[in-house]
This record gives structure tokens, sequence and C-alpha cells, in this order.
């Protein structure tokens, strides 16, 4: 589509639990991870003249623990009154906080009404899960975000992060060190993953963090010679008293 090639893998999808027996259950559920792991993007599609159910946040659960990007599709959507809308959007808002990053698209696959859209959200998806961001500029994300937010402090003193660092793609991972990391708390590391994902323009990937307590590795480096530099210094330092 638009010169850009795409590998669809399709599911049967899942069943509520009322309507199948929990054998096909478990089966259908094996091969939906497969695909999911198998998959860069994942389009979850709702309908939307059901309610969010228990199996429905089951299963966004699964994509959030494989670390894909999302797409939200709530189909069946130009059959629904105003107020219907109003409260499918009230629904997804309270039972699904946690997917506040994912891209939402309400269509209707049997008239193709907003199904267009989902390739658009789906490059902007595998762009942001996969992009590779130089050490340099995460930090200085990182020290912006510290600046106007400071960590809180623990037992009297303040926790301190000191640079950071990509460590992997889809999820976009970030590796954070410093001092006492491990007491960073849950609302400041949310603040950090907006603050990251918001700079760098991230659409529908997950943004995870990892801390690392302990010295900067590169702190010094410089200071660090060779044996063969040291030979050299020092033939140079003979050489200055000599002139002298």
């Amino acid at each position: 589509r638009d010169g850009q090639k795409y590998t669809l893998i399709d599911t049967a999808g899942v069943r509520r639990r009322s309507r199948v027996n929990e054998t096909v259950e478990k089966f259908s559920i094996i091969k939906t991870l497969e695909a999911i792991k198998a998959a860069h993007v994942v389009i979850m599609v709702v309908d939307a003249q059901d309610t969010i159910a228990e199996q429905d946040a089951h299963l966004l659960g699964l994509i959030l623990d494989a670390g894909r990007s999302l797409v939200l599709a709530i189909n069946k959507w130009d059959g629904l009154a105003p107020d219907d809308r109003d409260l499918i959007k009230h629904q997804l808002a309270v039972k699904l906080p946690f997917l506040d990053f994912a891209e939402r698209h309400f269509i209707s696959a049997l008239h193709g009404t907003g199904v267009g859209l989902l390739y658009k959200s789906i490059h902007k998806c595998y762009e942001s899960a996969m992009i590779k961001v130089p050490t340099s500029r995460l930090t200085r994300i990182m020290e912006t975000a510290l600046q106007m937010h400071q960590p809180p402090l623990v037992n009297g003193r303040r926790i301190k992060l000191r640079y950071a660092h990509q460590g992997g793609s889809n999820p976009f991972l970030i590796i954070i060190h410093g001092n006492q990391t491990e007491k960073v708390p849950n609302s400041y590391q949310r603040y950090l993953i907006n603050y990251f994902r918001e700079t760098l323009k991230l659409v529908g990937t997950q943004v995870k963090l990892e801390f690392k307590t302990g010295d900067n590795p590169y702190e010094g480096r410089r200071n660090k010679l060779t044996p063969r530099q040291q030979h050299k210094k020092k033939r140079l330092m003979k050489f200055v008293k000599r002139k002298r």
C-alpha cells in the first residue's frame, strides 16, 4: 500500500468464555499469542456493540506483556447512536486506562469506513517501535525531565539519575543508571515514560524503563591510559625535565 509492503497475520479471534469450551479457548489463545509475538504492530479489534469484557482486557494485557505496538480498532461504530458512542468512549477510558499510548480508530469493517486510516497509524507505530536514539540525546532528554521535576527524596537523600541509553526496540527500552534507582516510585517512572514519549513523539508503542544502580562506566575513561600510552607519557616527561 502506497509503496510499502505489509504482512498481515490474521487470527480467528478469541471467543467469549460463555460461547466456547475450555479446550478450544486455550488453543485459540495460544495461536493468538503466537501471532502477537510474530508481529511488529498488533491491531486489536473490539466490537463496539458489546461491552468491554474481562477477556478483552486480558488479551490487551498479553499484547502489553509481549511489548508490541498497538492500534485499537473499535468496529461496528456506524451502527451506534451518539449516546452509545459516548458510553463506549467512557468505558475505554475507565476500563483500559493503561492504553493511553495506543492509537484508536472507530471503524466499520462491513462498510470500510475508517479502515484505510489504519495503515497510517500502523506505519507510525512501526517507526516508533524501531526507532534508534543515541545515548547523548536520551541523556539530554532525561536531564531536562529532571530539571522540570526532580526525583523524590529517600531517607533524606535525593535519588540521582546520571545517564540513559537505549536497551532495545519493540518495545522501546531505556536503561537509566544512577544511585538508589531501585527506589524510584512508580509515579515518577510514569512521569519519565510520558516525558520520553512526548519528546520523542512516539506513537502507539510502549516505553519501558530499566534502572541500574552503580557508577557511570564512561566517567573518568579519559584518564585511563594503556601501558603503551603510559610509556610514551614517561618518555615525554623525561624530555620536558631535560629541557628545564
